[in-house]
């Protein structure tokens, strides 16, 4: 939360954020300002040492409360910036598959084709992967598992992310600002890169999932 505090500048219109300990993860969101999403928070009670969160202005859908990120569907959550530009077709093609979809956005896509992926037996890593060969267009996108807790996934192109190492801990966020009073020893991904942070590790992957 004071990670999201430090990003109010960019201006939004909602604002949510998924804490993950045991079984699914626990996902809170608001519309208008951060202290609506705080006064939230005052009577819920979270457990966990992974999370995300995220501030979002409006661009597909309205700001509403369903289209407030985080997003998640099957076993995953994602929080992104950007647009993902081919969302209509990729929306059409995984209807047909029986996918039902709960918002207007475009991200809540991401984490659809990130679950088709794992229906083809790949790891949470791989998943990703394969997924973002299909999507067009600009994003700085954060991921959890249910079914891998402990991990944060990470990938951008054309939109601002970086990497931050603490102690026994590890960071992300779109800007500095938000990183700053946790750690000053970053790292910032190239397009195309996959990042995974782990408690005491970071793994960056390219495209195409060779080591970098």
């Amino acid at each position: 939360m004071g990670g999201l505090s430090r990003l109010e500048y960019r201006g939004y219109d909602s604002s949510g954020i998924a804490i993950l300990g045991k079984g699914r993860p626990s996902v809170v969101r608001s519309t208008g300002k951060l202290v609506k999403l705080k006064n939230k928070l005052k009577n819920k009670a979270l457990h966990g040492s992974t999370g995300i969160g995220h501030t979002r202005w409006a661009t597909h859908g309205d700001a509403t409360l369903k289209n407030a990120h985080p997003h998640s569907h099957g076993g995953t959550t994602v929080v992104h910036n950007g647009i993902v530009e081919n969302y209509l077709e990729l929306r059409d093609e995984l209807s047909k598959k029986g996918h039902k979809f709960k918002s207007d956005t475009d991200t809540e896509i991401i984490c659809h084709l990130i679950e088709d992926e794992a229906d083809k037996g790949l790891s949470f890593e791989r998943s990703v992967i394969a997924a973002f060969k299909r999507i067009e267009g600009s994003y700085a996108v954060a991921l959890l598992s249910d079914r891998d807790p402990g991990k944060v996934i990470a990938t951008r192109k054309f939109s601002p992310l970086v990497l931050a190492i603490g102690d026994n801990e590890n960071y992300l966020a779109s800007d500095i600002p938000a990183i700053l009073p946790y750690s000053r020893d970053v790292v910032f991904l190239e397009d195309g890169d996959v990042a995974v942070l782990g408690r005491g590790s970071i793994s960056i992957y390219d495209a195409d999932g060779n080591t970098v």
